[in-house]
């Protein structure tokens, strides 16, 4: 796995976002991502949809590149953690996180996380809410127009089409306008939003080998 950086200032500060599906904020040492809906592979299987359990497994060992990769101190999911509640696939994730139990667990919760005291207890998160603000940020699920302060989002998986003479092609990509910073989805097991992204904004779309704006 090969792991792409570029630098991007927001409010002054500097972040690092990945072709990885994840961002980097070297000042907090933190580890920023979205969406990873653990559980949902056992999910589908419990409703009689064969899926293979690599799929989670691809992306807890991202996941732990990544982590690799920065040395973060914390690290912060902007909701849907989950996917449907407690099922094998935490119990995999909750062995998963064992590793690093000095790594900050932080959760902004989102749509997803239907998560109660013994469930919460389980995952050893260090801190749960649905909001969280560090500086001039406020991260957030899903953007909330109300809020005064930056926002850094998860929610709506955005994608890009990228069109060619013979076919289009959609990837990932993280969102950056004027008051909000939109996540791409952390697990490659999630569909593509093209239609409900900011239309207003500059796009890092991203491949396995690069990073450019669009």
């Amino acid at each position: 796995m090969k792991i792409v950086t570029k630098n991007i200032t927001i409010q002054n500060e500097v972040f690092t976002l990945t072709n990885q599906r994840a961002l980097f904020w070297k000042k907090e040492k933190a580890l920023i991502l979205s969406d990873l809906h653990i559980g949902k592979t056992a999910h589908f299987r419990k409703n009689g949809i064969a899926l293979a359990n690599q799929i989670m497994k691809n992306d807890l060992e991202r996941l732990s590149i990544l982590i690799e990769y920065f040395q973060p101190d914390k690290f912060i999911v902007v909701g849907d953690l989950l996917h449907a509640g407690d099922n094998s696939d935490v119990d995999e994730f909750c062995i998963w996180k064992n590793q690093y139990k000095d790594l900050e667990f932080i959760l902004v919760e989102g749509n997803h996380d239907r998560i109660s005291k013994k469930l919460e207890s389980k995952l050893c998160l260090n801190s749960k809410s649905t909001s969280l603000e560090i500086d001039n940020f406020t991260f957030v699920h899903d953007f909330e127009k109300e809020k005064s302060k930056f926002q850094i989002t998860g929610h709506i998986h955005p994608g890009f089409v990228i069109k060619s003479v013979v076919k289009r092609i959609k990837l990932p990509c993280f969102v950056v306008t004027d008051n909000q910073l939109l996540l791409p989805a952390f697990s490659e097991f999630t569909g593509l939003d093209t239609k409900n992204i900011p239309k207003k904004g500059k796009f890092f779309v991203f491949t396995d080998s690069e990073i450019y704006e669009v």
